[in-house]
Protein backbone atom coordinates (compact mmCIF):
# COMPACT_ATOMS: atom_id res chain seq x y z
CA UNK A 1 0.00 0.00 0.00
CA UNK A 2 1.26 3.39 -0.94
CA UNK A 3 2.17 5.80 2.04
CA UNK A 4 -1.05 7.97 2.68
CA UNK A 5 -0.81 11.51 2.58
CA UNK A 6 -1.87 14.19 5.29
CA UNK A 7 -4.99 14.55 3.50
CA UNK A 8 -5.59 10.78 3.18
CA UNK A 9 -5.47 10.39 6.73
CA UNK A 10 -7.70 13.39 7.44
CA UNK A 11 -10.44 12.22 4.96
CA UNK A 12 -9.99 8.51 6.78
CA UNK A 13 -10.57 9.82 10.19
CA UNK A 14 -13.63 11.37 9.12
CA UNK A 15 -15.12 8.98 7.10
CA UNK A 16 -14.56 6.25 9.63
CA UNK A 17 -15.62 8.12 12.10
CA UNK A 18 -18.67 9.61 11.16
CA UNK A 19 -20.32 6.56 9.64
CA UNK A 20 -23.86 6.10 7.85
CA UNK A 21 -26.37 6.72 10.61
CA UNK A 22 -27.32 3.22 12.51
CA UNK A 23 -29.63 2.35 15.37
CA UNK A 24 -28.35 3.36 18.78
CA UNK A 25 -27.26 -0.18 19.61
CA UNK A 26 -25.14 -0.62 16.64
CA UNK A 27 -23.46 3.23 16.65
CA UNK A 28 -22.18 2.40 20.01
CA UNK A 29 -20.97 -0.68 19.43
CA UNK A 30 -19.05 0.25 16.62
CA UNK A 31 -18.24 3.47 18.17
CA UNK A 32 -16.83 0.95 21.43
CA UNK A 33 -16.94 3.96 23.67
CA UNK A 34 -19.04 7.20 23.84
CA UNK A 35 -17.64 10.11 26.15
CA UNK A 36 -19.90 11.35 28.52
CA UNK A 37 -19.97 14.93 30.29
CA UNK A 38 -22.95 16.55 32.46
CA UNK A 39 -22.58 20.07 30.83
CA UNK A 40 -26.10 20.61 28.75
CA UNK A 41 -25.50 23.58 26.28
CA UNK A 42 -27.09 22.86 24.39
CA UNK A 43 -27.18 18.85 24.64
CA UNK A 44 -24.90 16.83 26.83
CA UNK A 45 -21.87 15.71 24.64
CA UNK A 46 -23.23 12.05 24.54
CA UNK A 47 -26.13 13.24 22.72
CA UNK A 48 -24.51 15.17 20.44
CA UNK A 49 -22.16 12.53 19.83
CA UNK A 50 -24.72 10.14 18.87
CA UNK A 51 -26.88 12.30 16.50
CA UNK A 52 -24.49 12.29 13.70
CA UNK A 53 -23.87 8.84 13.95
CA UNK A 54 -27.67 7.41 14.90
CA UNK A 55 -30.65 7.81 12.67
CA UNK A 56 -33.26 10.47 13.61
CA UNK A 57 -31.57 10.74 17.08
CA UNK A 58 -33.24 13.05 19.53
CA UNK A 59 -31.01 14.69 22.98
CA UNK A 60 -31.72 12.64 25.88
CA UNK A 61 -32.60 9.43 23.63
CA UNK A 62 -29.64 7.69 25.16
CA UNK A 63 -30.58 8.47 28.88
CA UNK A 64 -34.11 6.98 28.18
CA UNK A 65 -33.56 3.75 26.62
CA UNK A 66 -30.63 3.18 29.14
CA UNK A 67 -32.17 0.76 31.05
CA UNK A 68 -33.08 -1.77 28.01
CA UNK A 69 -30.01 -1.42 26.44
CA UNK A 70 -26.80 -3.89 26.87
CA UNK A 71 -24.46 -1.11 27.80
CA UNK A 72 -22.93 0.21 31.03
CA UNK A 73 -21.94 3.92 32.59
CA UNK A 74 -18.40 3.07 33.40
CA UNK A 75 -14.95 4.59 33.02
CA UNK A 76 -12.50 3.72 29.74
CA UNK A 77 -10.21 6.77 29.02
CA UNK A 78 -12.77 8.61 30.28
CA UNK A 79 -16.27 8.63 31.93
CA UNK A 80 -19.07 7.44 29.49
CA UNK A 81 -21.24 4.79 27.86
CA UNK A 82 -19.79 1.39 26.83
CA UNK A 83 -21.14 -2.26 25.23
CA UNK A 84 -20.66 -4.58 28.53
CA UNK A 85 -18.12 -6.42 26.79
CA UNK A 86 -15.57 -4.15 26.95
CA UNK A 87 -16.52 -3.49 30.30
CA UNK A 88 -15.61 -6.99 31.08
CA UNK A 89 -11.89 -6.47 30.29
CA UNK A 90 -11.63 -3.90 33.19
CA UNK A 91 -12.60 -6.11 36.13
CA UNK A 92 -12.08 -7.10 38.56
CA UNK A 93 -10.65 -3.39 38.90
CA UNK A 94 -8.18 -2.54 41.41
CA UNK A 95 -7.94 0.88 42.50
CA UNK A 96 -4.78 2.86 42.54
CA UNK A 97 -5.66 4.27 46.70
CA UNK A 98 -7.15 0.93 48.87
CA UNK A 99 -9.65 2.35 51.72
CA UNK A 100 -8.89 2.82 54.96
CA UNK A 101 -10.77 0.64 57.04
CA UNK A 102 -13.61 3.45 58.57
CA UNK A 103 -14.49 4.22 54.42
CA UNK A 104 -14.13 0.57 54.07
CA UNK A 105 -16.73 -0.35 56.69
CA UNK A 106 -19.27 2.33 55.62
CA UNK A 107 -18.98 1.16 51.97
CA UNK A 108 -20.16 -2.36 52.90
CA UNK A 109 -22.71 -1.19 54.89
CA UNK A 110 -23.82 1.25 52.05
CA UNK A 111 -23.56 -1.96 50.06
CA UNK A 112 -25.13 -4.18 52.05
CA UNK A 113 -28.07 -1.24 52.16
CA UNK A 114 -28.61 -1.72 48.38
CA UNK A 115 -28.42 -5.37 47.73
CA UNK A 116 -31.08 -5.72 50.42
CA UNK A 117 -33.26 -2.52 48.91
CA UNK A 118 -32.94 -3.29 45.31
CA UNK A 119 -32.27 -0.05 43.36
CA UNK A 120 -31.31 3.15 45.28
CA UNK A 121 -31.04 7.31 44.80
CA UNK A 122 -27.99 8.66 46.59
CA UNK A 123 -30.60 10.93 48.58
CA UNK A 124 -32.25 7.26 49.97
CA UNK A 125 -28.55 6.10 50.90
CA UNK A 126 -28.20 9.68 52.58
CA UNK A 127 -31.08 10.28 54.54
CA UNK A 128 -30.74 6.52 55.87
CA UNK A 129 -27.09 7.21 57.25
CA UNK A 130 -26.60 10.81 57.40
CA UNK A 131 -22.66 10.39 56.23
CA UNK A 132 -22.61 13.90 55.95
CA UNK A 133 -19.98 16.05 53.95
CA UNK A 134 -16.50 15.14 52.80
CA UNK A 135 -13.67 17.43 50.74
CA UNK A 136 -13.89 16.54 47.05
CA UNK A 137 -11.34 16.30 44.28
CA UNK A 138 -11.64 19.61 43.09
CA UNK A 139 -11.61 21.12 46.84
CA UNK A 140 -14.88 21.86 47.33
CA UNK A 141 -17.21 19.31 49.59
CA UNK A 142 -19.44 16.53 48.04
CA UNK A 143 -22.06 14.25 50.14
CA UNK A 144 -20.16 11.69 51.69
CA UNK A 145 -22.86 9.02 50.60
CA UNK A 146 -22.68 9.83 46.83
CA UNK A 147 -18.65 9.96 47.06
CA UNK A 148 -19.13 5.63 48.53
CA UNK A 149 -21.68 5.01 45.77
CA UNK A 150 -19.23 6.19 43.17
CA UNK A 151 -16.60 4.26 44.64
CA UNK A 152 -18.27 1.47 44.58
CA UNK A 153 -19.65 1.75 41.32
CA UNK A 154 -15.89 2.18 40.14
CA UNK A 155 -14.93 -1.33 42.16
CA UNK A 156 -17.77 -2.80 39.91
CA UNK A 157 -19.53 -3.61 43.23
CA UNK A 158 -22.53 -1.51 41.68
CA UNK A 159 -23.50 -0.31 38.19
CA UNK A 160 -26.03 2.48 37.03
CA UNK A 161 -29.35 0.70 36.63
CA UNK A 162 -30.81 3.88 34.71
CA UNK A 163 -30.83 7.97 36.03
CA UNK A 164 -33.68 10.39 37.31
CA UNK A 165 -33.39 13.79 36.36
CA UNK A 166 -29.33 13.06 35.54
CA UNK A 167 -28.80 11.57 38.82
CA UNK A 168 -27.57 8.08 38.84
CA UNK A 169 -29.94 5.32 40.35
CA UNK A 170 -27.49 2.63 41.65
CA UNK A 171 -28.01 -1.04 41.65
CA UNK A 172 -25.96 -3.57 42.87
CA UNK A 173 -24.27 -6.25 40.37
CA UNK A 174 -21.49 -9.06 40.15
CA UNK A 175 -18.93 -8.96 36.89
CA UNK A 176 -18.52 -12.97 35.19
CA UNK A 177 -15.36 -14.45 36.52
CA UNK A 178 -12.27 -13.88 34.67
CA UNK A 179 -8.72 -14.95 33.59
CA UNK A 180 -6.96 -13.00 36.37
CA UNK A 181 -3.56 -14.68 35.09
CA UNK A 182 -0.61 -13.02 33.76
CA UNK A 183 -1.65 -14.19 30.47
CA UNK A 184 -5.59 -13.50 30.68
CA UNK A 185 -4.20 -9.83 31.77
CA UNK A 186 -2.23 -9.13 29.18
CA UNK A 187 -4.81 -10.80 26.32
CA UNK A 188 -6.99 -7.95 28.34
CA UNK A 189 -4.35 -4.94 27.98
CA UNK A 190 -3.86 -5.93 24.15
CA UNK A 191 -7.95 -5.57 23.49
CA UNK A 192 -8.24 -2.63 25.55
CA UNK A 193 -5.25 -1.20 23.60
CA UNK A 194 -7.06 -2.17 20.05
CA UNK A 195 -10.02 -0.53 21.33
CA UNK A 196 -8.58 2.56 21.87
CA UNK A 197 -7.10 2.17 18.34
CA UNK A 198 -10.15 1.43 16.44
CA UNK A 199 -12.11 4.20 18.36
CA UNK A 200 -9.37 7.08 17.43
CA UNK A 201 -7.80 6.42 14.56
CA UNK A 202 -5.73 7.58 13.29
CA UNK A 203 -3.56 8.61 15.81
CA UNK A 204 0.04 10.57 15.98
CA UNK A 205 2.43 8.10 17.58
CA UNK A 206 2.55 10.70 20.74
CA UNK A 207 -1.71 10.24 20.73
CA UNK A 208 -1.44 6.58 21.16
CA UNK A 209 0.84 6.59 24.18
CA UNK A 210 -1.25 9.46 25.66
CA UNK A 211 -4.87 7.02 25.91
CA UNK A 212 -2.65 4.11 26.63
CA UNK A 213 -1.95 6.13 29.84
CA UNK A 214 -5.69 7.28 30.18
CA UNK A 215 -6.44 3.78 30.50
CA UNK A 216 -5.02 3.80 34.09
CA UNK A 217 -8.43 5.38 34.98
CA UNK A 218 -10.48 2.51 33.19
CA UNK A 219 -7.55 -0.28 34.16
CA UNK A 220 -5.24 0.98 36.54
CA UNK A 221 -4.44 -2.27 37.71
CA UNK A 222 -3.10 -3.42 34.08
CA UNK A 223 -0.97 -0.61 33.73
CA UNK A 224 2.23 -2.73 33.54
CA UNK A 225 0.38 -5.13 30.97
CA UNK A 226 -0.79 -2.06 28.62
CA UNK A 227 2.70 -0.70 28.45
CA UNK A 228 3.49 -4.05 26.93
CA UNK A 229 0.50 -4.25 24.72
CA UNK A 230 1.75 -0.49 23.73
CA UNK A 231 4.67 -1.50 23.07
CA UNK A 232 3.35 -4.62 20.75
CA UNK A 233 1.26 -2.52 19.29
CA UNK A 234 3.92 -0.43 17.97
CA UNK A 235 5.60 -3.16 16.37
CA UNK A 236 2.20 -5.02 14.57
CA UNK A 237 -0.02 -2.03 13.83
CA UNK A 238 -0.25 -0.50 10.03
CA UNK A 239 1.81 2.84 10.36
CA UNK A 240 3.75 5.53 8.35
CA UNK A 241 5.54 8.90 8.92
CA UNK A 242 4.57 12.40 8.03
CA UNK A 243 6.63 15.18 8.60
CA UNK A 244 8.08 13.91 11.85
CA UNK A 245 5.21 12.47 13.27
CA UNK A 246 4.29 8.31 13.15
CA UNK A 247 0.95 7.60 12.79
CA UNK A 248 -0.80 4.50 13.54
CA UNK A 249 -4.64 2.51 12.43
CA UNK A 250 -6.22 -0.72 13.20
CA UNK A 251 -5.20 -3.96 11.13
CA UNK A 252 -7.08 -4.10 8.09
CA UNK A 253 -7.99 -0.64 7.35
CA UNK A 254 -6.80 1.00 4.24
CA UNK A 255 -6.64 4.84 4.52
CA UNK A 256 -6.06 5.21 0.91
CA UNK A 257 -9.25 3.41 -0.04
CA UNK A 258 -11.59 5.32 -1.97
CA UNK A 259 -14.51 5.01 0.40
CA UNK A 260 -13.05 7.76 2.70
CA UNK A 261 -14.77 10.33 1.21
CA UNK A 262 -15.96 13.23 2.84
CA UNK A 263 -19.78 14.36 2.07
CA UNK A 264 -21.14 18.12 1.73
CA UNK A 265 -23.02 18.25 5.31
CA UNK A 266 -21.87 20.67 7.68
CA UNK A 267 -21.76 19.27 10.97
CA UNK A 268 -21.39 21.01 14.75
CA UNK A 269 -19.45 18.41 16.69
CA UNK A 270 -18.97 17.98 20.01
CA UNK A 271 -15.95 18.91 21.82
CA UNK A 272 -15.45 15.46 22.39
CA UNK A 273 -16.55 13.86 19.63
CA UNK A 274 -14.05 11.11 18.00
CA UNK A 275 -13.46 13.38 15.25
CA UNK A 276 -11.98 16.04 17.09
CA UNK A 277 -11.01 14.62 21.12
CA UNK A 278 -7.24 14.59 19.96
CA UNK A 279 -6.40 18.53 20.67
CA UNK A 280 -2.45 17.41 18.58
CA UNK A 281 -4.30 15.37 15.55
CA UNK A 282 -6.81 18.44 15.34
CA UNK A 283 -3.89 20.71 15.07
CA UNK A 284 -2.38 18.33 12.33
CA UNK A 285 -5.56 18.22 10.51
CA UNK A 286 -6.23 21.67 10.57
CA UNK A 287 -3.99 23.84 11.59
CA UNK A 288 -4.75 25.95 14.64
CA UNK A 289 -5.55 25.22 18.01
CA UNK A 290 -9.07 24.30 19.37
CA UNK A 291 -9.94 24.27 23.35
CA UNK A 292 -12.84 23.27 25.45
CA UNK A 293 -13.28 26.66 27.82
CA UNK A 294 -16.03 25.81 29.72
CA UNK A 295 -14.40 25.75 32.76
CA UNK A 296 -12.00 28.71 31.96
CA UNK A 297 -12.76 32.17 33.52
CA UNK A 298 -15.46 34.00 31.08
CA UNK A 299 -12.91 36.56 29.78
CA UNK A 300 -10.59 34.85 29.16
CA UNK A 301 -12.41 32.80 27.09
CA UNK A 302 -11.33 33.00 23.01
CA UNK A 303 -14.33 30.30 21.39
CA UNK A 304 -16.86 30.49 23.94
CA UNK A 305 -18.39 28.66 27.19
CA UNK A 306 -19.10 25.35 24.79
CA UNK A 307 -17.80 25.79 21.69
CA UNK A 308 -18.94 22.87 19.00
CA UNK A 309 -16.22 22.89 16.31
CA UNK A 310 -17.85 23.07 12.53
CA UNK A 311 -16.38 20.33 10.13
CA UNK A 312 -17.46 20.94 7.08
CA UNK A 313 -16.11 19.32 3.34
CA UNK A 314 -13.07 18.20 5.62
CA UNK A 315 -12.05 21.56 6.57
CA UNK A 316 -13.18 22.92 9.83
CA UNK A 317 -13.13 26.71 9.55
CA UNK A 318 -14.40 27.82 12.38
CA UNK A 319 -17.05 26.93 15.47
CA UNK A 320 -20.31 27.65 17.07
CA UNK A 321 -22.09 28.39 20.52
CA UNK A 322 -25.58 27.02 20.49
CA UNK A 323 -28.61 28.09 22.92
CA UNK A 324 -31.86 27.17 23.03
CA UNK A 325 -34.28 30.18 23.99
CA UNK A 326 -37.84 29.53 23.87
CA UNK A 327 -37.93 26.42 21.37
CA UNK A 328 -35.62 28.11 19.04
CA UNK A 329 -32.36 27.48 17.95
CA UNK A 330 -30.17 30.73 18.70
CA UNK A 331 -26.51 30.20 17.05
CA UNK A 332 -23.15 32.47 17.45
CA UNK A 333 -20.19 31.74 15.63
CA UNK A 334 -16.77 32.55 14.98
CA UNK A 335 -14.32 31.79 12.23
CA UNK A 336 -10.40 31.07 12.11
CA UNK A 337 -10.78 32.99 9.13
CA UNK A 338 -12.97 34.83 7.40
CA UNK A 339 -16.37 32.91 7.30
CA UNK A 340 -16.28 30.68 4.17
CA UNK A 341 -18.82 31.62 1.20
CA UNK A 342 -21.02 31.05 -1.06
CA UNK A 343 -24.70 29.40 -1.07
CA UNK A 344 -23.14 25.86 -0.57
CA UNK A 345 -21.96 26.84 2.75
CA UNK A 346 -25.13 28.90 3.76
CA UNK A 347 -27.18 25.70 2.43
CA UNK A 348 -25.75 23.74 4.53
CA UNK A 349 -24.84 25.53 7.39
CA UNK A 350 -28.65 26.35 7.74
CA UNK A 351 -29.60 22.77 7.46
CA UNK A 352 -27.64 21.38 10.21
CA UNK A 353 -29.80 24.05 12.51
CA UNK A 354 -32.53 22.45 11.35
CA UNK A 355 -30.93 19.10 12.54
CA UNK A 356 -29.94 20.43 15.19
CA UNK A 357 -33.68 21.95 15.92
CA UNK A 358 -35.41 18.83 15.46
CA UNK A 359 -32.64 17.06 17.81
CA UNK A 360 -33.59 19.42 20.57
CA UNK A 361 -36.90 19.55 19.97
Amino acid sequence: MPAPTLDALRRYAIARSLFTPTTLPRAIQRLGFVQADPIRSPARAQDLTLRHRVKDYRAGDLERRYPRLQVEEDCLVNYGFLPREHLALMHPREPRRAWDAATRRRADEVLAFVRERGPVHPRQVDQHFAHGRVRNYWGGSSNASTQLLDGLHYRGLLRVQRREGGIRVYAATAHPPTDDSPEGRARRAAALVDLIVRKYAPLPAASLTYLARLLGYGAPHLASQVRAALAQARSRLPSCRIDGATWYWPEGENPNARRHVVDDSLRLLAPFDPVVWDRRRFELFWGWTYKFEAYTPAAKRSFGYYALPMLWQGQVPGWANISLRGGRVEAEFGYVAAAPRGRAFRAALDDELQRMTEFLA
